[in-house]
C-alpha cells in the first residue's frame, strides 16, 4: 500500500468517509506504478482529512514532491528506472543505523566499528549490545553508516508549574520598545522566589534577518541556530560600561520608551543597530577559527548588508556559501563578519546570565526553548545549509476546522534522504545549538518529526501531501542531545494526531501537550461519548497542561467569542459567520458546565453569574487537579487580555507577534490574579 495517514493534525470527529472516496485534490489518481515509487521515498498519495475523510492526493502534486527529492518521475520510464534505482539501493546498508541502548542490529557482511570517544574494533554479523551511548561510524566495504545509540529516555520533567511567555510581550522601565534578555532575567529570578515557578516556556529565541523589514514571527526565523540579537539590552553589554560618557549619552537617547499598544520591530531594531555600532568599536573580536557554523551566520549577515536579506537573489557566484567568491567576499568584509559574530556572543552572554538567574533562585528546571518548525527560505539557514533542505517547498498543513484554507508556513523542510547521508549531522548540531541557551527544549508542531505537509512550489496549501521522515532516527538524536545537555524535553503534539505518536512520547519521557479546549473523549472511548469533555482525573500524567497556547484564543478571547469575530471580519472563515457563532456559544456554555461539574466554578440558582475573572481562575484550578506533570499558565490569560497573540491564516491582517503586555514584568508579578492562579498551580513534588 501507498504511505497514507490515519489521522489529520487537527479537527473534530467525523464519519470515515469509504476509501474509495473522489480525488480531493481535483486532479489525476497516482497510478500503481507511481504509488510504489513514492511509498519507497516516504511520499504520501493519500491521507485522513480533519473529518476523517479520505483523500487522494493529485498525481501531479505527487510527482512535483518526489522531483523536489532529487526523484524523476515524469514518465512512465523514468518511475520505473527509479523503482530500479530504489531496490539496488535496499541492498546496500543505510547510510544511518539507530539503536536505543542495549539493542543490537544485523549486518551484511565484516565490518569496524569506529567510536564516536576512539578506537575501534570488528564485528561480524551483528553490532553488539554494549555499544557506548553516542555516534559511531561503521565501516562495511565501501560503505559509510553512522550508528546513533540514545538513551531509552529524556530526563524526566519533576512535577511543577511555570510560565508560557512570549518574550517579546514582556516590557520593564528599561526595555526599549520589546522584552529583553535583561526582563527574561527579572521573570525568571523574582517568578522563583515571589511564585515558585520552576519553569518558563519561551517563544522561539531564534535569529530573525536584521534587514528592513524585520519580521516578526519567532516561528520564522533566519536561523535556528542562533539567538535574535533584537532582546539584547543594551546597557547590560559589557561595552556599554566601558565608553566615554558621551557615547553613553549619544545611546540613551536611542531608547524607545516601554509599552505601547504594538511593537514596532523595524523601530526596535533601527534603535539598538545604532547603539550597537557605536559599541562595536569597544567590542572583543569572536575567534571564528572554531566556529565554522558562527562564520557561515556571520558571513551571511554581512552578505545581507550589502546584497539584500534574500540570498537566492545575491550575485550568483555568492548563493554558494562554500564558493571562492564568499570566501573573498568573507575577506573583504571582515570588520562586518566580526560584528554579527559579536553580537551572537552578547545574546550568549545575556541568556547565560538570565539562566543562572533562575537556577540561583532555586528553578528545578528553568528555561524551556521553543523549537520552530524551520527557518524562512531567504535566510541564513537556507543559504549555509541548502544541501540538506527542500529550499523551493514550503511546509504547512491542510485544511482543518480552525484554518479552512489550509496554511502554508513558507518554511523549507529538511530533505529526508539528505540528513540520512549525512548522519543527520545538521539536525543534531541545531537541537545542540538550542539546548547549548536552555535546560529544555519544546519541539513546536512534534508531528512533524513523523511527517510534514509539503506545498511543492506554485501550489496552494491545500495541494499539497505529507512526506515522512525516519522518526526513529529524529526521536533517538533528540533524546541523546536532551540527556547530553541534562535538558527536558514536551513535543507539542495538539490536536487530532496518527495512532501511535502520544505513546511514542511518553515511552521515551517527552512530555506531550494537554490543551484544555482539546481534552476531549476518543471515539473507542469506554467511558464517555466521543468528543465529551474529559474529567480533570483523566488528563495524562506525561503532559504539559495549560489552558490555552500562542495560536488559539486567550481565555478571555475564548468567553467573549473574540475569535469568531476577528476571524470573520477578517475573511478566513468559509463556513457560515452564525453557525461559528452558535458553535462558539455552545463550546463556552459546554465549559462552563464542566467547570461547574469539576467543582471548581460556583453556579447556585441565587448567585450572580460568576465573572470573567472568576472562570478564569476556575479554568487554572481544573489544571490544578489534572496530574498532568508540568502546569503552564500564560499572562495573556491570567492578566485577561482579549487578543491572542498569533491568528493562524495571517499575515498583515492580524497584529501577529506584536501585541505586548498590558502590564510591565513589576505589574505583573505584583498583580493578585496572579498570586491567586499561582497558589492553585503550586503543587508538592510527590515523586
Amino acid at each position: 500500500m501507498a504511505v497514507g495517514d490515519d489521522q489529520a493534525e487537527d479537527g473534530a470527529p467525523s464519519l470515515v468517509v469509504s476509501r474509495s472516496s473522489p480525488i480531493g485534490n481535483g486532479g489525476t489518481r497516482v497510478n500503481e506504478e507511481l504509488a510504489a515509487l513514492a511509498d519507497e521515498h516516504g511520499v504520501a498519495t493519500w491521507y485522513e482529512d480533519w473529518r476523517h475523510q479520505r483523500i487522494e492526493v493529485d498525481q501531479d502534486v505527487v510527482i512535483a514532491v518526489l522531483g523536489q527529492l532529487g526523484i524523476d518521475a515524469s514518465t512512465p520510464v523514468a518511475v520505473r528506472a527509479a523503482l530500479a534505482d530504489a531496490a539496488q539501493r535496499r541492498t546496500r546498508m543505510p547510510a544511518t543505523i539507530v539503536l536505543r541502548q542495549g539493542e543490537s542490529a544485523p549486518l551484511t557482511g565484516p565490518a569496524v566499528i569506529e567510536l564516536e570517544e576512539g578506537g575501534s574494533h570488528a564485528v561480524v554479523d551483528r553490532l553488539p549490545t554494549d555499544l557506548p551511548l553516542g555516534y559511531h561510524r561503521l565501516r562495511t566495504g565501501d560503505d559509510l553508516t553512522t550508528v546513533v545509540v540514545a538513551p531509552r529516555s529524556a530526563p524526566r520533567v519533576p512535577t511543577s508549574w511555570g510560565w508560557m511567555v512570549q518574550l517579546y510581550a514582556l516590557h520593564s522601565a528599561k526595555s526599549w520598545g520589546i522584552g529583553d534578555y535583561g526582563d527574561l532575567r527579572e521573570l525568571l529570578r523574582r517568578s522563583a522566589t515571589e511564585l515558585g515557578v520552576d519553569v518558563v516556556l519561551l517563544n522561539p529565541l531564534h535569529a530573525v534577518a536584521l534587514t528592513d523589514p524585520v519580521q516578526s514571527s519567532p516561528y520564522s526565523p533566519s536561523s535556528r541556530r542562533f539567538a535574535n540579537p533584537l532582546y539584547l539590552r543594551i546597557e547590560d553589554l559589557p561595552e556599554y560600561q566601558i565608553v566615554d560618557e558621551a557615547t553613553r549619552a549619544r545611546i540613551d537617547a536611542l531608547a524607545i520608551p516601554a509599552g505601547g499598544d504594538r511593537i514596532d520591530y523595524d523601530e526596535v531594531w533601527r534603535a539598538k543597530h545604532a547603539a550597537l555600532e557605536l559599541l562595536w568599536p569597544a567590542a572583543r573580536p569572536v575567534d571564528l577559527a572554531e566556529d565554522p557554523a558562527l562564520r557561515d551566520f556571520a558571513t551571511y549577515g554581512a552578505l545581507a548588508e550589502r546584497h539584500g536579506g534574500d540570498w537566492r537573489e545575491w550575485p550568483a557566484a555568492l548563493r554558494d556559501p562554500h564558493s571562492a567568491a564568499v570566501t573573498q567576499a568573507r575577506r573583504d568584509l571582515a570588520d562586518r563578519v566580526a560584528f554579527h559574530a559579536w553580537l551572537q556572543a552578547c545574546c550568549a552572554a545575556q541568556l547565560d546570565v538570565a539562566h543562572r538567574s533562575g537556577r540561583d533562585a532555586g528553578m528545578r528546571v528553568g528555561v524551556i526553548a521553543d523549537l520552530a518548525v524551520g527557518a524562512t527560505p531567504n535566510g541564513a539557514d537556507a543559504w549555509a545549509l541548502q544541501d540538506v533542505l527542500a529550499t523551493e517547498v514550503s511546509v504547512g498543513a491542510p485544511p482543518d476546522d480552525f484554518n479552512q484554507q489550509g496554511q502554508n508556513w513558507g518554511l523549507p523542510p529538511w530533505r529526508p534522504d539528505r540528513l540520512a547521508a549525512q548522519g543527520y549531522a545538521p539536525y543534531r548540531d541545531m537541537l545542540r545549538a538550542v539546548l547549548r541557551q536552555a535546560d529544555g527544549i519544546r519541539i513546536d508542531h512534534v508531528l512533524g518529526l513523523w511527517r510534514l505537509w509539503w506545498v511543492p512550489p506554485g501550489e496552494t496549501a491545500d495541494r499539497g501531501t505529507y512526506v515522512h521522515y525516519d522518526v526513529e532516527a529524529l526521536l533517538a538524536i533528540l533524546v541523546l542531545e536532551a540527556s547530553r545537555a541534562g535538558a527536558v524535553v514536551i513535543g507539542e503534539d495538539l490536536g487530532t494526531v496518527p495512532d501511535g505518536v502520544t505513546e511514542a512520547l511518553q515511552e521515551r519521557d517527552i512530555l506531550s501537550c494537554s490543551v484544555l479546549w482539546f481534552q476531549r473523549a476518543e471515539d473507542d472511548d469506554p467511558e464517555l461519548p466521543a468528543g465529551t469533555l474529559l474529567p480533570s482525573g483523566r488528563w495524562g500524567e506525561s503532559a504539559a497542561a495549560s489552558v490555552s497556547t500562542h495560536d488559539l484564543p486567550t481565555a478571555t478571547g475564548f468567553l467573549r467569542g473574540e475569535h469568531v469575530r476577528i476571524r470573520a471580519e477578517l475573511g478566513v472563515l468559509t463556513q457560515d459567520v452564525e453557525v461559528e457563532r452558535r458553535r462558539a456559544a455552545a463550546e463556552r456554555a459546554e465549559f462552563l458546565a464542566h467547570l461547574v461539574t469539576e467543582g471548581v466554578l460556583t453556579a447556585d440558582s441565587g448567585a450572580a453569574e460568576p465573572t470573567e475573572q472568576e472562570i478564569i481562575l476556575a479554568m487554572h484550578a481544573l489544571l490544578a487537579r489534572t496530574p498532568s506533570r508540568l502546569l503552564l499558565a500564560a499572562p495573556y490569560d491570567l492578566i485577561g487580555e482579549e487578543r491572542q497573540p498569533n491568528l493562524p491564516g495571517t499575515v498583515d491582517q492580524y497584529p501577529n507577534w506584536r501585541l505586548p503586555l498590558r502590564l510591565t514584568v513589576d505589574e505583573l508579578l505584583a498583580d493578585p490574579r496572579v498570586a491567586a492562579a499561582a497558589a492553585l498551580l503550586r503543587r508538592e513534588d510527590t515523586e
